[in-house]
């Protein structure tokens, strides 16, 4: 296999997974693409910077993103920054000829995410690489409802429903950090984590092409978080903290409608107390349906309705495993779970697959973008309270 050399710009929550999945790829498929070698690591505190260097087992460690771009040895960037910094970072790496795996969402505005899909289009002629990172559609359980739905079993899709549930931000106590603010996220829950329910439901139903929506922001102001760190509400400010306005959505609800005439919903919080990483899925068909919930994330219900017998109609359960999609990193069992680790491992190796057999993978900038517009249409959608159409 050959070896290439790996660029972190963002040394936080997500560098820790891009670099764990990184270096989990080669162990865990017997096909894998490449053998990464960590280079450098970036991030704007220089003592995050060294630290992370010296856990992972990178080279170099800088706070300027500029010298990773400039090296030449560097052959893939890894964008793990706040939402604001996506569209500069990864631009600069598509033009110096390295592929780029950023984080989701694409971008914080339209423009950014709409010139990153443009610059990855144009790198992409040359053999250059893009990815977001929508893990959560790459659940060996998900690709195998993706299969069973393009088999027919299901029949023709009528309904689905997708759901993402947190409630790290419930308490007004948690800190303000840069995901409730507008400038530097582009939006709250929207864009933190309805958009990997969003992308699911794309994923598994085609284009969403009109929706109806209802924003909510509950809490207006948090304390302000000292330190760049996302503690992501592991730590609580007391009241003499000084306090600053939230100007994002916690909670987002919108009515869906496909192209192909399939309708659905879509609901997302940071704010459901008893809920921690919530996501389910449910889909209906005209001779079955399929649900699944991300705690249970190995497993898959299915319902065959027109095959099964009268009296003996329901949901029976797949443990999925080696049989299943990415059957390698199922472990050899069915039941032998695996997590968010290996997900993100999944996902670095369809990026290498993708980089070594020269095509764009299916989380690509331009699907990125798509998936930004669907969220523009249901915050525009919440101002004018009627049906908006996708542009």
């Amino acid at each position: 296999m050959k070896k290439m050399n790996i660029g972190l710009v963002g040394a936080g929550f997500m560098g820790k997974a891009h670099m764990v999945a990184f270096s989990n790829m080669p162990k865990l498929f017997t096909d894998a693409p490449f053998i990464p070698v960590f280079k450098t690591v970036c991030d704007i505190v220089p003592e995050i910077a060294e630290d992370f260097k010296e856990r992972y087992g990178f080279e170099k460690a800088c706070t300027d993103w500029m010298d990773i771009i400039n090296d030449p040895e560097i052959d893939i960037v890894s964008v793990c920054t706040p939402n604001n910094q996506h569209a500069a970072v990864s631009i600069a790496a598509l033009k110096a000829g390295k592929h780029v795996i950023c984080e989701k969402p694409i971008a914080s505005t339209t423009e950014d995410a709409k010139a990153m899909a443009e610059a990855a289009a144009e790198a992409a002629k040359k053999g250059i690489v893009s990815m977001n990172g929508y893990q959560y559609r790459r659940v060996p359980a998900i690709d195998e409802a993706k299969k069973i739905i393009e088999s027919g079993r299901l029949g023709e899709l009528t309904n689905i429903r997708t759901q993402y549930l947190q409630s790290w931000s419930a308490d007004p106590s948690s800190p303000l950090s840069w995901r409730f603010e507008k400038a530097t996220a582009g939006a709250g829950t929207l864009g933190d984590i309805a958009t990997h329910a969003l992308d699911i439901a794309q994923y598994l139903a085609g284009n969403i092409s009109e929706v109806v929506s209802i924003v909510k922001t509950y809490i207006t102001e948090r304390p302000v978080q000292e330190g760049g760190v996302d503690l992501l509400g592991t730590v609580k400010l007391g009241p003499d903290a000084k306090r600053k306005p939230v100007d994002v959505d916690d909670e987002v609800t919108t009515l869906l409608k496909f192209e192909n005439g399939t309708i659905g919903s879509c609901e997302a919080t940071r704010m459901a107390w008893g809920r921690n990483n919530y996501i389910t899925l449910e889909v209906h068909g005209t001779k079955g349906s399929i649900s699944w919930c991300y705690e249970r994330l190995n497993e898959l219900n299915v319902c065959y309705g027109m095959e099964d017998q009268d009296g003996e109609r329901g949901f029976k359960t797949i443990y999925t495993g080696p049989a299943n999609p990415h059957g390698d990193v199922t472990w050899n069992i069915p039941g032998m779970n695996i997590g968010y680790g290996e997900l993100k491992a999944i996902e670095m190796y369809e990026f290498g697959k993708a980089i070594v057999e020269g095509y764009q993978p299916s989380t690509n900038f331009g699907v990125g973008y798509r998936l930004d517009r669907v969220c523009d249409a249901i915050l525009e959608s919440n101002e004018t309270g009627s049906w908006v159409k996708v542009k």
